[in-house]
């Protein structure tokens, strides 16, 4: 076992499933990614094996067929896994947002209906906040959701949806004015819809398509689309919670735990990075003898290192504090932030590392250099992040004067 990002207390059952995961990653990721990733290929078969390993249950609670486990043990699993390919762990991680808020906020209708088969992996789930227009801004979306008897007629274009083919269930956030007068806060008059599709691409349902793939330069292997409403029709009963004007808090809820999420994927990409740098800089000779030697490289590892140590402790931090029912809006923002900003250093360091071998595609640090920009932008980018910390601190420290 690594010296690096250790986490101190856990339980045997969450080293054996660490363990596991760590275990699976090393066989079955590691040796297939890079090659995958420049197909830009879905890992059927490794999604088939995280399956069977019932990571696709492991927050949801054992009543329902998950594993019941805390979120920091799912986040240190989705560190494992982004440590072998971070496409991955995103194929996950919108599924868990989704169960996570049904269990939080679902109706025990939903609960019943959705959970079982979530947590054996047979529903995936995907959910949709941002659209063409908005990016971060969610208060300013304009797709729309109109009462018409027992059922939503839902309208509009939505962005940026992981899993937006291979999904099965999308939680959607739109504009719900019924209920709600004129002049309320944008953020009052918001509901997250449950919709069910076929997975695929095209038209999915009447009234719901997925236009295709996004073509991106990394984060490639999952699929992000777009997602767009013309007149489709959605039954009261899938409406999370049962009840509208919910959407935003039910969804702000969720990314917290997207946010302790991104964190761990940037712990796992700068681990991975690490090990390829200071592996490359005992192999990699000049000068009579190899690189690690040479006090520029040592300097380099050394900061690394503190930096994969440092955004672990601010992770797991974040998700403990989820676990034991306190509000970590502050810690989940500073864990994001923090870790994806390091998580770009540290692959640029490794990337510096191999010379100029960091720019042929042969190398897995060129993959993990494309990767790193995501983590910067994903569930909220580091200046929203920012923004949460800023307000948070002068909550917790206002001047009495």
């Amino acid at each position: 076992m690594a010296r690096l990002a250790q986490t101190a207390g856990l339980t045997d059952i969450q080293q054996e499933i660490l363990s596991t995961v760590r275990d699976f990653v090393d066989k079955e990721i590691i040796p297939v990614a890079t090659e995958l990733e420049h197909r830009d290929e879905y890992p059927q078969a490794i999604v088939d094996g995280l399956k069977e390993l019932g990571l696709f249950g492991l927050m949801i609670p054992e009543e329902y067929g998950g594993l019941g486990e805390s979120l920091l043990t799912y986040a240190l699993c989705v560190e494992e896994i982004a440590r072998g390919w971070m496409s991955v762990s995103g194929i996950i991680n919108t599924h868990f947002i989704v169960a996570y808020m049904l269990k939080q906020h679902g109706t025990q209708e939903q609960k019943d209906h959705f959970l079982p088969r979530m947590a054996a992996g047979d529903i995936r789930g995907a959910f949709s906040m941002s659209e063409p227009a908005l990016g971060s801004d969610v208060s300013a979306i304009t797709s729309k959701a109109v009462k018409d008897g027992d059922e939503y007629v839902l309208n509009g274009q939505k962005m940026w949806l992981t899993n937006g083919g291979t999904s099965s269930l999308v939680a959607v956030l739109v504009r719900s004015d019924e209920g709600h007068p004129e002049g309320t806060a944008p953020h009052k008059s918001m509901t997250t819809f449950l919709v069910e599709k076929e997975p695929g691409f095209g038209e999915v349902r009447p009234g719901l398509t997925i236009p295709g793939k996004i073509d991106k330069m990394g984060y490639k292997g999952v699929d992000t689309t777009e997602l767009i409403m013309d007149g489709l029709r959605i039954p009261a009963n899938r409406v999370l919670g049962g009840e509208t004007g919910r959407g935003f808090y039910q969804m702000m809820d969720g990314v917290e735990v997207g946010r302790v999420n991104v964190a761990a994927r940037g712990c796992g990409v700068a681990q991975r990075a690490f090990e390829l740098g200071v592996s490359y800089a005992q192999q990699r000779h000049t000068f009579g003898k190899a690189i690690a030697q040479h006090q520029a490289i040592q300097f380099k590892l050394a900061e690394m290192a503190t930096k994969v140590e440092a955004a672990h402790a601010m992770m797991v931090n974040a998700a403990r504090k989820k676990d034991s029912g306190e509000r970590n809006d502050l810690e989940a923002g500073m864990a994001k932030y923090l870790a994806s900003e390091y998580c770009k250093e540290v692959v640029e360091d490794a990337f510096r590392i191999h010379g100029g071998y960091g720019f042929s595609k042969e190398y897995e640090i060129e993959r993990l250099y494309r990767e790193a920009p995501m983590l910067l932008i994903g569930e909220g980018t580091a200046e929203i992040q920012k923004m949460i910390i800023g307000r948070r601190l002068l909550e917790e420290y206002r001047f009495q004067g």
